[in-house]
């Protein structure tokens, strides 16, 4: 074993592509590692600190394989294959449009008003404001965007009347399209603005499941309620949906925003439409406007539902607590506005918790919670949205370690991502729930790629809890290692 590195000179593919191809190679036999990405100078530093030493240029995409000699050289040879699919005969014998290759020729294609940019961060913003230049609104995915740079790319947006979401926006849905990591959800009168991701897929499928229905998800990247942006695209949002007929109810979802944008946010509400909001982590907002510190209390708000009824869940919460002899709860989340709920629920009830999320490395009793799409996880290696390989690690490290008595995990579905997180997952859950209470969120829909009815059954099976929703998770956690 050992990698097997080979470079593919002047060829562009998006990340999300990218990480798929790396995905379906890592399940290939044989195959310990493997790493496709594009060569930009940190993704080479990150091959590197891997033991994958590559060179390369921007503009070229770097395959990395630990194998050994004959199953590295036919996943070389069959990454190669993949990257080269667009515009190669299918199995009927037809010639397959070869996909754009450039903004210009993809900004020709008829009835074409929204680029998706998910290039190195260091490309995007010309990237981004080449599409401002065409006359398109813009879907940022790519992160490692300055703040000075997205100021300028909404200012500019804004005066050209096009929407700039993000940078680092993973999720959106218009008009029943979704871009990004996109659950499949029914039309309705609810309009989501988000500056959160999963946040935006929670509160949706929230909805979908009390029964009512999305008209649009916008999203504007995490950092559009901070003070230094000031809520520019989420402002041009909500006068969009003030515009749109369907759309009877706002939802505004956002992690811990700036206090002061939140109360400036007022006066941009639509007339005439219902504003609810999703602020987590936000203690004593001083809005105009009804907000809640859940994603769920906003969304059931939105849905105009009641809270589930959490009696069995909490029979068998106490009916396992035997499991539960550690003090102490581990959240691993795919979900950054996930993580922020937990952790804004277990705090309460619990007091400090430790993690990346809450900022510091000490908490009461042990408890962490982990957002494991920081960067500081995602270098040199896709979302875990994508590649389950870190969480299903940590779960095994929790099957072992006496101080755990309860560990929380999200399972996302939906457009984008892992085609079968539960499953991947089951192994390593059936193993810490031999000592420890599992419980999980599976935040999707039945209409999803992944059927979130399939997941649950799964996850269950494995011997996981499964809440209806990741507040309902979190406090499901509190009440299993309360006074353990």
């Amino acid at each position: 074993m050992g990698w097997q590195v080979r470079t593919l000179p002047d060829r562009y593919a998006d990340s999300v592509r990218l990480m798929g191809i790396a995905r379906a190679l890592r399940g290939r036999d044989g195959i310990a590692a493997c790493e496709v990405a594009m060569g930009t100078p940190a993704n080479l530093s990150a091959l590197a600190d891997l033991g994958a030493e590559a060179s390369a240029s921007p503009g070229d995409i770097v395959v990395a394989v630990d194998a050994g000699g004959d199953e590295a050289e036919a996943a070389l040879a069959e990454a190669e294959r993949m990257l080269s699919a667009a515009g190669s005969p299918d199995a009927a014998g037809a010639r397959t449009a070869a996909a754009p290759r450039t903004l210009g020729s993809a900004a020709a294609l008829a009835g074409a008003n929204v680029a998706l940019v998910s290039v190195p961060g260091e490309y995007a913003t010309l990237e981004a404001h080449r599409a401002l230049s065409r006359g398109l609104h813009v879907f940022l995915f790519s992160d490692h965007v300055s703040v000075e740079d997205e100021v300028a790319l909404k200012r500019r947006g804004a005066e050209r009347g096009l929407l700039v979401m993000g940078p680092g926006c993973g999720t959106a849905m218009l008009a029943g399209v979704g871009l990004g990591f996109a659950n499949v959800v029914p039309s309705g009168s609810v309009g989501i603005v988000a500056a959160a991701g999963t946040g935006a897929q929670e509160v949706a499928c929230l909805v979908a499941a009390a029964g009512g229905g999305v008209s649009h998800i916008v999203g504007v990247g995490g950092r559009d309620l901070s003070a230094d942006v000031g809520g520019l695209a989420f402002r041009q949002a909500l006068a969009l949906l003030g515009e749109d007929e369907r759309t009877e109810t706002v939802l505004l979802v956002s992690k811990p925003p700036a206090p002061e944008v939140v109360a400036a946010l007022g006066d941009a509400l639509p007339p005439g439409k219902r504003a609810v909001a999703a602020f987590v982590g936000l203690r004593e907002p001083e809005a105009d406007y009804e907000v809640h510190h859940t994603l769920e209390a906003a969304a059931l708000a939105a849905a105009g539902a009641p809270a589930p009824d959490m009696t069995e869940l909490d029979r068998a919460v106490l009916a396992g607590r035997d499991r539960a002899s550690g003090p102490s709860v581990l959240g691993l989340f795919s979900g950054g506005s996930l993580a922020h709920e937990a952790l804004t629920i277990l705090e309460t009830a619990l007091g400090p918790v430790a993690g990346n999320v809450a900022g510091h490395e000490e908490g009461v009793d042990g408890h962490r919670i982990l957002d494991l799409g920081e960067e500081e996880y995602t270098q040199g290696r896709p979302h875990p949205m994508v590649d389950l390989d870190l969480r299903r690690s940590m779960l095994e490290d929790a099957a072992g370690d006496a101080r755990i008595g309860c560990v929380l995990i999200d399972i996302v579905l939906g457009h984008g991502a892992h085609p079968d997180p539960a499953g991947e997952l089951a192994p390593a859950v059936a193993r810490a729930a031999d000592r420890a209470l599992v419980i999980a969120r599976v935040c999707g829909t039945d209409d999803d790629p992944q059927d979130a009815r399939a997941q649950t059954a799964t996850l269950e099976r494995a011997g996981a809890i499964v809440a209806p929703s990741n507040a309902a998770a979190a406090r499901l956690a509190v009440r299993a290692v309360k006074g353990a």
